[in-house]
């Protein structure tokens, strides 16, 4: 059954909201539904009224004295839809070890692709086969626009045809006031005069049986999918907002007036500490640094992380924005904002001002070995905002105009302090990628969970990666909710077919890995790669073999920083909402924590230090504010995770875009490339000077009929037995792109030489099949008689 149409369709929550705020274990009023929903409206709140009668309806809540409650059913799970073109879907769960279940195209109830949706299980799974399932209800729509094209139909009506093959409808389109991508003006436009152009479609009614979905064209993007700018085709694509409305903006505009700090008699005055942040961009950031020299080689580091939660309460029109968002994206150099500029204004750092943190103050030595570690609500001034340019050229004893006092801070740091956190990792067999990476947004090690060692910060990210791992270990030991950043274990498969392109490339590995793939085989292969013939080739593999970070309620292991006991995201909450998820927890325990086990007790811990880990043999947080933080935290993981794809997504669709349209431009062109994969269906070859990807099919391979061998993967040709392995370098000829599909066809020069010679072959038996026998056109001598001249 599916919740997506008639008013239903105009929510301003979706299901999956909706949801999250109904436990299983608490009742919950109709009333702090609407406020958590931002229900303010008659309309919004009859909207959730009508949600909440048909899930008390199929089952899904309980309504006890007026309140609900989650029903656990089962043979119910969440899941994702994820579409062929052929009409079939599966059912992805999050948990990656679990089964993904097979819906029919008649059990899909009006849900597509990516749809995030309840599936009811209605045929066990056997060895060979997956589960079958029906979609019991759509929880979350992840297509409110499409890109499509426009035509007419015989009988004068219009339809938008999906660009996606995967989403499997056409949508009802009619005459409305559209915007220009040219001059981004309201004006009408006749759908007749944008038949076939590339269009961006509202999608204002899901289908309701079988009628079909409603859209109305929002934007012309442009003739073709090439004459669309690709910042455009993305943003559509993934359905990004660069600006907010205006009621989030305005709420923005306000969030200093009358603000009061709920902790402020909490806060430790840390402004008198000369303090440093380092970015490429002008303005404010959220993360800063302190250096103190204790004695000998003990110092005290300061990572002071902007403090968000303290102007932005949970379930507030700003805190509901930057969920729904998930986190910033970085396209080019654009960015999809996490929060309004207002908000980044009154919150971040910036040079002279006054600002609220939360400080992480970690004690070490010069091995970088921690002592002890404080997390405490403080205030702070930034006096310096530096260039990585300035940072390198102080620890290089480069000339460079910086106040004194910063490079007293800028050169323990970088010289003693991050290199000692390096060799840690290194020591855990932590991953690094020798890849020049333009500078991640994010503090830290960001989404690809990895370090770029060129990143001319990546020492930076030494250090808050060690303030986002104490954080883990605090929330840990005091026993209180939390949301942690985990990275699974790259595809076996995957890892296989690199270790054998190494090999092909005559490193030394030992073979292929049979079992559980570890951080430290991974490692010892990347060391050999600067040994190789192409070894940024094998590095730009290798960074695809990573998993993108995950979110949790669990801590867990971190695959790509050899974390095994838990790591959490903390130092970004200006462009991670999970961020200022943890600052609400570090809120409550701050404001509300029990630092003793009765109110008699004489022993008192400082839940702030590490010193009190061990010690706690009591609830710090009390049961209802326990509760309510695993809620929020539990109910937002899901759509949080789905925000963190759609963002790596579409940063990789603009890349590949980018890359699509020069090889386009290059079309013809012949270029050395490497063999980095092969399938039955042909092999992939990376184009060694661009790192663009191309396809030769096997069928374009015409000298011979080819077999692929997965064992050895590779193809060999049955008569000529000439084989295309893993690490063969190949010469190869750009055929054809498709721009949208970001797709190269690629074919081998041989195959292009072996295509023109049977072209050529042809060409010489047609010529030898038509021409004329001479002897046929010699005349007969009856014929010469006849025209014998007269006379000479």
């Amino acid at each position: 059954m599916s919740l997506g149409g008639g008013k239903l369709n105009y929510m301003e929550f979706s299901i999956a909201t909706l949801l999250s705020h109904v436990s299983s274990e608490k009742l919950v009023a109709p009333k702090l539904l609407e406020k958590k929903l931002g229900c303010e409206t008659p309309a919004s709140i009859e909207q959730l009224d009508l949600a909440l009668e048909l899930l008390e309806k199929i089952g899904i809540l309980n309504k006890e004295k007026g309140k609900y409650r989650r029903e656990q059913i089962e043979h119910i799970v969440e899941a994702k839809l994820r579409c062929s073109s052929k009409g079939f879907c599966f059912a992805i769960q999050d948990d990656e070890s679990a089964d993904d279940i097979y819906i029919r195209e008649s059990h899909l109830s009006n849900a597509w692709n990516g749809d995030r949706v309840l599936i009811e299980t209605i045929k066990e799974g056997t060895r060979r086969r997956s589960p079958e399932g029906a979609v019991k209800l759509i929880l979350e729509r992840a297509n409110p626009s499409i890109l499509a094209k426009v035509k007419r139909l015989e009988t004068g009506e219009y339809r938008a045809i999906p660009l996606d093959d995967r989403l499997l409808f056409e949508l009802e389109v009619k005459e409305s006031d559209i915007k220009s991508s040219q001059n981004h003006q309201q004006e009408q436009i006749v759908l007749d005069d944008i038949l076939d152009h590339l269009v961006h479609v509202d999608v204002l009614r899901h289908a309701i049986g079988q009628d079909l979905p409603i859209g109305e064209v929002a934007r012309v993007l442009g003739t073709t999918a090439e004459s669309a700018a690709d910042l455009d085709i993305v943003t559509c694509k993934h359905d990004l907002h660069q600006t907010f409305l205006p009621a989030v903006e305005a709420a923005a505009a306000k969030i200093a007036k009358g603000f009061k700090d709920p902790i402020a008699s909490k806060r430790v005055d840390l402004r008198q500490l000369p303090t440093i942040a380092v970015s490429e961009q002008l303005g404010s950031i959220d993360s800063a640094l302190t250096i103190e020299h204790l004695e000998g080689e003990i110092w005290r580091l300061g990572v002071h992380i902007a403090d968000i939660a303290s102007y932005i309460a949970a379930d507030d029109r700003l805190d509901r924005e930057a969920r729904k968002r998930g986190t910033a994206v970085y396209l080019g150099e654009n960015t999809i904002p996490l929060l309004p500029d207002a908000v980044h204004q009154t919150c971040g750092f910036i040079p002279g001002a006054e600002r609220l943190a939360i400080s992480v103050l970690l004690t070490l030595n010069d091995r970088g070995e921690l002592i002890e570690f404080n997390i405490q609500p403080s205030r702070i001034q930034l006096d310096w905002l530096l260039a990585p340019s300035q940072i390198d050229a102080v620890i290089s004893d480069e000339p460079v105009e910086i106040d004194p006092q910063a490079i007293e801070i800028i050169k323990p740091i970088w010289n003693i302090i991050a290199p000692a956190f390096r060799a840690q990792r290194r020591s855990r067999g932590g991953l690094e990628v020798d890849l020049i990476q333009k500078q991640t947004p994010f503090a830290d090690e960001g989404r690809l969970g990895a370090i770029f060692l060129e990143d001319p910060q990546s020492l930076l990210t030494e250090v808050m990666v060690m303030a986002n791992y104490a954080i883990a270990v605090h929330l840990q030991a005091l026993q209180v909710p939390g949301i942690y950043a985990v990275q699974h274990n790259p595809e076996l498969v995957e890892v296989n077919d690199t270790i054998k392109l190494a090999i092909n490339l005559g490193l030394n590995f030992e073979g292929e890995v049979e079992t559980e793939i570890s951080v430290a085989d991974l490692q010892r292969l990347s060391l050999q790669f600067a040994a190789s013939p192409v070894p940024q080739v094998l590095n730009y593999l290798f960074k695809s073999l990573l998993k993108t970070t995950v979110y949790s309620t669990k801590p867990s292991a971190h695959f790509g920083l050899a974390i095994e006991n838990g790591y959490t995201h903390a130092v970004s909450p200006l462009r991670r909402y999970p961020d200022i998820l943890v600052q609400r927890v570090l809120h409550e325990v701050f404001e509300n924590g029990r630092d003793r086990k009765t109110s008699r007790a004489k022993e008192i811990v400082n839940l702030g230090s590490s010193s009190c880990h061990g010690q706690i043999t009591w609830n710090v947080l009390t049961p209802t504010v326990q509760q309510e933080l695993e809620s929020q935290i539990a109910g937002s993981i899901a759509h949080l995770n789905d925000r963190t794809k759609i963002a790596q997504d579409a940063e990789n669709d603009l890349a590949g875009l980018q890359k699509a349209e020069k090889m386009k431009a290059r079309t013809g062109e012949i270029f050395q490339g490497l063999i980095t994969g092969v399938q039955s269906y042909g092999f992939f070859v990376e184009i060694e000077d661009s790192l663009v990807e191309g396809l030769v099919h096997v069928s374009s391979l015409k000298d011979d009929w080819y077999e692929f061998r997965p064992r050895y993967a590779c193809l060999v040709g049955r008569k000529n037995r000439t084989s295309y392995r893993l690490g063969d370098r190949v010469e190869v000829q750009v055929k054809s792109v498709d721009y949208y599909r970001q797709q190269i066809d690629l074919v081998t020069v041989t195959s292009m030489l072996s295509e023109a010679a049977t072209a050529s072959a042809q060409l010489e038996s047609s010529l030898a099949e038509s021409e004329p026998d001479l002897a046929e056109l010699e005349p007969s001598s009856t014929e010469l008689e006849e025209f014998e001249p007269i006379g000479e």
